[in-house]
C-alpha cells in the first residue's frame, strides 16, 4: 500500500469511529454518559477524555508538534461532563486527528516517537490508534447497549 492509500485508509477509519461514537453518545443523557459499571470501570465521559488525551499526546504533539501536557491519571478520575461537552470533546479530538493525518508527509510517517515502552514510528502509532480507538468505541457501545437495553439504535 502506498502512503496516499495508507493515509486515505486511516482517514476513513477515523471518520467511521468518530461517526459511531457520536451516534452512540447522542442516544444517552448526561447521567448515562457519566455512569460507571463499577468503581474500577470507566464511564463514557472518561473514555472520551482518555481518547482526547491520547490523540493530543500521540498525534497532536508527537506528530504535529503542538504543545500538550497530558495528565493521564486524571483522564480516569471521577468526573461529570454534559453531553454537549462530550460531543465537543470527541469532535475536537477527531478533527485534530483527521487534520494531522491528512497533512502528514511521508517523512513524518517514518519518524519515531519516544513512548514509555520504547520508540515507535508514527506510521505504527497511527495504525495502532485505529485499534485502540476501536476498542474504546466497543466499550462505549457496550455501555450504551447495557443502559438502553432494547432501545439502543445501532451505530453500525
Amino acid at each position: 500500500m502506498n502512503n496516499d492509500s495508507f493515509k486515505q485508509a486511516l482517514a476513513n477509519q477515523f471518520t467511521e469511529i468518530e461517526r459511531r461514537l457520536l451516534l452512540t453518545i447522542q442516544q444517552l443523557d448526561d447521567e448515562q454518559l457519566n455512569w460507571r459499571p463499577d468503581e474500577t470501570s470507566n464511564s463514557i465521559a472518561n473514555l472520551a477524555i482518555h481518547l482526547h488525551g491520547n490523540i493530543n499526546e500521540r498525534i497532536g504533539k508527537g506528530i504535529g508538534g503542538r504543545p500538550y501536557n497530558r495528565q493521564r491519571e486524571q483522564e480516569f478520575a471521577l468526573i461529570k461532563l454534559t453531553k454537549p461537552d462530550i460531543t465537543a470533546l470527541v469532535a475536537q479530538s477527531f478533527g485534530l486527528l483527521k487534520e494531522i493525518t491528512a497533512g502528514i508527509t511521508d517523512e513524518q510517517l517514518q519518524q519515531t516517537q519516544a513512548l514509555k515502552n520504547g520508540a515507535r514510528r508514527n506510521e505504527d502509532i497511527l495504525l495502532s490508534s485505529v485499534a485502540h480507538f476501536s476498542e474504546h468505541l466497543g466499550q462505549i457501545i457496550y455501555i450504551a447497549k447495557t443502559l438502553l437495553r432494547g432501545n439502543y439504535a445501532s451505530a453500525g
